[in-house]
């Protein structure tokens, strides 16, 4: 989970103009239906709370792990597949 201050502590590339912690070529997989389940997974992407935090701070490496976990877990929590 995020600590307090961690944000601010983002590093500054001098030739961007936003913090390099933003920049990534991995989508987030967020669909805007921010809702968490009894067990903390959200019931939109499902990642669980602490994905959500670290998803800000994550390198993309990180980022893919986060995905395939929410894959296996949709796929574990929604079994049945359509087409």
């Amino acid at each position: 989970a995020i600590q307090p201050g961690t944000l601010s502590r983002r590093t500054h590339d001098s030739s961007q103009s936003k913090p390099s912690v933003m920049q990534s070529s991995v989508p987030s997989p967020c669909i805007s239906i921010c809702a968490l389940d009894e067990n903390g997974v959200c019931m939109g992407c499902y990642r669980t709370g602490d994905e959500i935090t670290d998803w800000f701070i994550a390198d993309d490496d990180k980022k893919r792990e986060i995905l395939r976990e929410c894959e296996a877990r949709r796929d574990r929590m929604n079994p049945i597949k359509l087409g």
